[in-house]
């Protein structure tokens, strides 16, 4: 299959974005006709200030406001390359959150092992073989940078661990069940320097087998990681572009006061 481009960046492309709205409780309009490509296997950032909507898009791509009754969309998702709109109700919520894993703000390990936790989305999808979710489990743990740390303690309780650890091990559950997205909303919030740096450093590895999207208050961290950004305000996408651009030549005033620190 030839491989589909954004016609704005060139860039493959994993989802498009197309004329998106979110509505909470069918009323607030909280997203409004956001249209962007997501680079395959890039990291794409989402910032903007506090209530811009930037963890409501990232929710969107994974149906979690299905959660909640009377949230509603308009638009669609699609991901490539097959085309298949995330939206649709003729699309499980439950398949859909299998292709596109979520690592939340605070490490929120289930009351289980080390194991079990890991293991847990490859049990929902019905696996049952020991030795295939032997082989995930470390696969996954491999790619988290957890395997050396929690090879000798795979049945100790998850709350053993080091907060930084505990989400190592959530990006190793979201690993998993071998997602095509990975998001991460605001994901080293809660972590100290160390394990923020620990944390970055695997989402710059990760990137070469998966594609990333990353909600952040954090501008350094935005710059650092991510290879393109998106600059929402109230509900609507303001500028989107390669990061070096949005940070530096950024084509919209709103864009340049907020990167500049000027609000937010």
């Amino acid at each position: 299959m030839v491989e589909k481009k954004s016609s704005i960046l060139e860039i493959p492309i994993k989802a498009v974005v197309n004329y998106l709205n979110f509505y909470y409780g069918g009323k607030v309009h909280a997203l409004k006709d956001i249209n962007m490509p997501i680079g395959d296997k890039q990291v794409t950032a989402l910032i903007g200030p506090s209530g811009c909507g930037k963890t409501t898009l990232l929710r969107c791509f994974n149906r979690m406001h299905d959660l909640y009754p009377g949230n509603r969309y308009r638009g669609e998702i699609s991901l490539e390359p097959d085309g298949i709109n995330l939206l649709s109700n003729k699309v499980d919520p439950i398949e859909v959150r299998m292709r596109i894993s979520m690592v939340f703000q605070r490490p929120n390990p289930f009351p289980k092992s080390i194991y079990e936790n890991v293991a847990y989305g490859l049990r929902v999808r019905g696996e049952t073989k020991r030795a295939i979710i032997d082989e995930k489990v470390e696969k996954a743990l491999r790619g988290a940078a957890l395997w050396d740390e929690a090879k000798d303690r795979l049945r100790d309780l998850a709350s053993n661990l080091s907060g930084g650890q505990q989400q190592r091990l959530c990006i190793a559950r979201a690993l998993a069940t071998d997602p095509e997205i990975v998001l991460f909303d605001e994901p080293t919030s809660a972590l100290d320097p160390i394990a923020t740096s620990s944390i970055e450093e695997l989402i710059t590895q990760l990137k070469k087998t998966v594609t990333i999207l990353i909600v952040t208050h954090n501008m350094q961290q935005a710059a650092r990681v991510s290879d393109y950004t998106a600059f929402m305000y109230l509900g609507e996408l303001v500028e989107f572009d390669k990061t070096q651009t949005i940070f530096n030549h950024p084509a919209n005033k709103r864009t340049a006061d907020y990167v500049s620190g000027l609000f937010g």
